[in-house]
């Protein structure tokens, strides 16, 4: 039987963090390794990664201007943003977001976060515990992108 003692049933208090959403017991990680895909301004923070239940559960954080990398997986993955605003790509859809949207993102669909230029933003992300890599597109991809303009105009890589 688990006790509160244990790490596994141990709350993790938020933390409003003038630097941005914190969670005590949580370490506060690199997006990606630099240079290993375009990207501005993200950290990672991972809140529940359990293999078991077969899902890991993260916090992203965007610094005001920055950027996701764009990129399509071969899972699903859900999004929530918490907080701040900005613009999303999702496939060809490209929204203006603010605190408690929801997006999903299916399988290999091209998707990238993006904060307003004046404003921090955070969102939830739920993703598989076993999940592919992350696939950065081609010049081919870039181009098809790049022939919707209004998708031409937000992405950055």
């Amino acid at each position: 039987m688990k006790t509160a003692a244990d790490p596994a049933h141990r709350p993790r208090p938020f933390q409003d963090h003038p630097a941005g959403y914190r969670w005590s017991e949580v370490d506060l990680l690199e997006y990606k390794a630099e240079g290993s895909a375009p990207f501005k301004d993200v950290t990672r923070q991972v809140l529940f990664d359990d293999p078991a239940a077969g899902y890991q559960w993260r916090y992203f954080e965007v610094a005001a201007g920055g950027h996701t990398t764009l990129e399509r997986h071969e899972h699903t993955h859900a999004v929530m943003i918490l907080r701040g605003t900005g613009t999303a790509l999702v496939g060809t859809n490209v929204t203006a977001f603010g605190p408690y949207d929801l997006y999903r993102v299916p399988p290999m669909t091209w998707h990238q976060f993006s904060a307003a230029p004046d404003e921090a933003m955070g969102f939830l992300c739920l993703v598989p515990a076993e999940r592919d890599r992350p696939q950065l597109p081609t010049e081919d991809d870039l181009a098809e992108l790049r022939r919707n303009r209004e998708i031409a105009a937000i992405i950055r890589v």
